[in-house]
């Protein structure tokens, strides 16, 4: 391997890596496809991936040429559309369809796409999440209208956290005060007697960071220490931020407007637990920027988790149902790669969305600092932290049961 050849590949496999790195993948999953990569361009390498920084050793069969690199980056966000194609991009390269500069150049144009959505249908799934979620914690018809519509305005703090650097980081307690306080406007003028807290638990429910602890532990899990505990910590830190900030708001709406006292509305029929799931799934669509041939996977994905968990629950407790859902979740995201041969990590967050405890967590929270519960729930903490676990060890089994074709 000549040295103007090493120079290509390894700005492939570092521009790779950081795309990688801006959509989301865990650290395990990056750096063993790296890894893959490299050895497929017949290259040595050496990765280092944490949620803020990513760094890179390269070098030759006999160390002609070797390079280092380390970038510091921002925390990604999921993005489906873009992991989709690039990994198809590298499949494409390392079967040898496409040529390296050819590679890097659809590199660019991937990294400068938008959401496929647009900013209207991503604004409708905004409210359309945040009103499922306050469907499947049991709301009222009027409390998930009202979620919905705080939802809209979650998004437009969205909107300007990607103007804006100074908003985007306040964007969680920002969002929270704000849903808060309107809130209780709404119950003091509009509709007495809502269940304030669950509104604005649903409202912010996009960015309470279940998905991102669930992902640390499984860092952890794989012996990611330094990927998982910066991950755990930051989602930790995150949900601070979100209670604060929700605490803050509804405590200055109740100086400003007077308490509401809630009154208990009566409960939804069984059906919309199931079309709770179903919109809370779609919406997820637009909002992880899915593809739409992969929209039948991410649905399915979903519901089998869902049901499986739901079905289990009735034989064992919450915590070991959500062992059985992960589980079956992991079985079919592995099918998934197995099939379309793109990476499992398409299906298997939508799946994982609607089995992380992330608004337990919040509600634990709100149960040790208030001492108040606004939704029944019992041994919230140990249950949070055994579905946790489940989760974890239900993708590990499915592993093993059911390889991966894919790092991704």
């Amino acid at each position: 391997m000549d040295t103007v050849e090493f120079i290509q590949i390894r700005r492939f496999i570092v521009k790779l890596g950081k795309m990688l790195h801006k959509y989301g993948t865990p650290a395990f999953r990056l750096e063993a496809y790296l890894g893959e990569v490299a050895q497929y361009l017949g290259v040595h390498a050496s990765f280092i991936s944490t949620p803020t920084s990513l760094t890179f050793v390269i070098w030759s069969d006999r160390h002609e040429d070797e390079y280092n690199h380390a970038a510091r980056l921002l925390p990604g966000d999921l993005d489906m559309n873009a992991l989709s194609l690039t990994d198809e991009l590298a499949s494409e390269l390392l079967a040898g369809k496409m040529s390296l500069s050819e590679a890097d150049k659809r590199l660019n144009e991937i990294d400068a796409m938008g959401s496929p959505y647009g900013k209207l249908i991503t604004g409708v799934a905004f409210a359309m999440a945040t009103g499922a979620f306050a469907m499947l914690m049991g709301a009222s018809w009027s409390e998930i209208g009202w979620s919905g519509a705080l939802g809209l305005v979650a998004y437009i703090w969205t909107l300007w956290a990607q103007r804006s650097k100074r908003v985007n980081l306040m964007l969680e307690p920002a969002t929270a005060f704000v849903g808060g306080i309107l809130a209780c406007a709404i119950g003091s003028y509009i509709d007495p007697g809502i269940n304030i807290p669950l509104v604005v638990l649903s409202s912010v429910i996009v960015f309470v960071p279940g998905l991102a602890l669930t992902m640390g532990l499984a860092e952890l899990s794989s012996r990611n220490m330094v990927s998982g505990t910066a991950r755990t910590m930051d989602a930790i830190m995150q949900l601070f931020k979100l209670y604060f900030g929700a605490f803050l708001g509804v405590s200055v709406g109740f100086s400003a407007f007077g308490e509401n006292i809630y009154t208990p509305a009566e409960s939804l029929p069984y059906w919309a637990t199931w079309l709770a799931v179903f919109l809370l799934c779609l919406a997820l669509v637009a909002i992880f920027r899915t593809r739409l041939k992969h929209i039948p996977w991410a649905m399915a994905a979903a519901f089998i988790a869902y049901s499986a968990t739901a079905w289990s629950s009735d034989y064992m407790s919450p915590g070991l149902g959500a062992f059985v859902g992960a589980f079956a979740l992991g079985i079919f995201a592995n099918a998934f790669t197995r099939i379309a041969n793109q990476p499992a990590t398409i299906v298997a967050m939508h799946g994982l969305i609607v089995l992380v405890p992330g608004s337990k967590t919040y509600i634990g929270l709100n149960s040790f600092m208030t001492g108040q519960d606004f939704v029944k729930a019992d041994h919230l903490g140990q249950e949070v932290f055994l579905i946790f676990m489940s989760l974890v060890a239900g993708l590990i089994f499915a592993n093993v049961v059911v390889p991966t074709k894919k790092a991704l």
